[in-house]
């Protein structure tokens, strides 16, 4: 195996490094961003159409328990499906889930433009956001073929400063639509099929890679239908993660986060929806741009902090953070609302990165998918658990005192998971992920 090489080569002068001298890895990054800005133009369409269409009336109550229903049965399928990412060609994955992407937000334009029900356009948004989950586990799966272990926390924290700006970006795009085609059904369903254009752009990037370079590079149970492989995807994804700490302890504090983060988002489409509909759509903005701007922070921060005090401590204190700025949110004061929003954005992009680093490197690349689709589980299943919890605790202005209180708690008790899970002086880098990537990021 390689060693470490030389303290400077990790950080970003390590990531511009590897991107010289790996093609594959740029090539990566344009996919990511591709994927990320559709993603922004979906998600924005998708919300202005249901919340803020003067010709629907969406109770937001009503609207999240129709996405815990239409959530949990991905949640629990999501594993068993992540295990192709372990048996076929990811290339080929990340090439044809984009494809089924384009297609499917199509069908979800032509539902909203001739006024289907929001239950069967949110059936549709579940596929297209299924269809999402399985490219970006694809993206993190794939990422240590073409970039050297030193540089992961680096590249994905660029990764996902870059990709947070692209679905501003996409987020931006539909603003500038609606503007152009107007916010009713017809105007939304033409807004929403700009993303059908730029998921196309992102599997058409994606088939530029060679056969399996982005692996695996020995399916799981070789010889073996796709069939058998998705059968037993959850059972080998959750063996690899219960025999890992560091990722047992990274999904710990991201089920943490997005516990207290379903909440939230519930408390806030309350909170804007009564606002009303100009008011509300301006600050949901307003606080997305703050949680953003946490992002973007925790990009710069995590692959210092990991560097210095390692993942146990880094995950430690963020979540302790959080749990300060959770309790915060019972002042209900627009100031304050908007700084717990940007360390709120901060602790979960922190603890984001630090589980894809742990995935990516502690991990076997013959099961790293099935783990990230673990992952996908935790993150939806967390989600739907907090939205159904809030939807039967909330008021109808959306000022919740035992929500804050709740999520102050989900902080604290993640933070004391991790603490316990967590190896004390496990190594900030390892050996190499994939033999074929030199130091400087190029195959040795």
């Amino acid at each position: 195996m390689t060693s470490a090489p030389p303290h400077d080569s990790r950080g970003v002068r390590g990531f511009i490094n590897s991107l010289g001298h790996s093609p594959g890895l740029g090539r990566l990054l344009a996919v990511r961003l591709t994927s990320q800005i559709t993603d922004g133009v979906f998600q924005a369409a998708l919300f202005g159409a249901i919340l803020f269409n003067p010709e629907r009336h969406s109770d937001p109550l009503a609207v999240a328990g129709g996405l815990a229903v239409l959530l949990l049965p991905y949640s629990l399928i999501g594993p068993f499906a992540g295990a192709l990412l372990d048996h076929w060609d990811r290339r080929n994955v990340l090439m044809y889930a984009n494809i089924l992407r384009a297609v499917m937000i199509g069908l979800v334009s032509i539902s909203i433009a001739t006024g289907a029900s929001d239950t069967v356009v949110l059936i549709g948004a579940l596929a297209v956001t299924g269809a999402s989950r399985f490219v970006a586990s694809g993206l993190s799966a794939g990422l240590p073929h073409v970039a050297h272990h030193d540089v992961i926390v680096a590249t994905n924290a660029l990764f996902t400063t870059l990709g947070a700006g692209m679905l501003a970006v996409g987020a931006g795009i539909v603003a500038l639509l609606r503007l152009l085609f107007g916010p009713d059904n017809t105007g939304s369903a033409t807004t929403t099929l700009a993303g059908v254009a730029i998921a196309l752009v992102s599997a058409a990037i994606a088939h530029g890679f060679a056969r399996l370079e982005l692996g695996p590079d020995e399916p799981d149970d070789p010889g073996r239908s796709a069939l058998h492989a998705v059968s037993v995807g959850l059972l080998h994804g959750a063996r690899a993660v219960v025999r890992s700490r560091t990722v047992s302890a990274a999904l710990s504090a991201i089920g943490a986060h997005r516990l207290v983060f379903g909440m939230n988002t519930l408390m806030l489409l309350v909170m804007s929806k009564h606002a009303g509909g100009g008011d509300g759509l301006l600050g949901v903005g307003v606080v997305a741009g703050f949680t953003a701007g946490g992002a973007f922070l925790a990009a710069v921060v995590t692959p210092y902090s990991v560097e210095r005090f390692g993942r146990r401590r880094t995950l430690c204190i963020a979540l302790a953070v959080g749990a300060v700025a959770e309790i915060s949110l019972l002042t209900f004061h627009a100031v304050v609302i908007c700084i717990a929003a940007f360390a709120l954005g901060l602790i979960g992009q922190i603890a984001k990165l630090c589980g894809d680093f742990s995935m990516q490197v502690d991990t076997s690349d013959m099961v790293r998918g099935q783990v990230f689709s673990v992952q996908d589980a935790v993150f939806n299943i967390a989600y739907v658990a907090s939205v159904t919890l809030a939807a039967f605790a909330i008021p109808v202005d959306g000022k919740s005192v035992g929500l804050p209180i709740l999520g102050m708690v989900l902080y604290l008790i993640g933070a004391t998971v991790v603490r316990v899970l967590h190896p004390p002086h496990h190594p900030g880098h390892h050996h190499v992920t994939d033999p074929r990537i030199g130091a400087n990021g190029h195959p040795g």
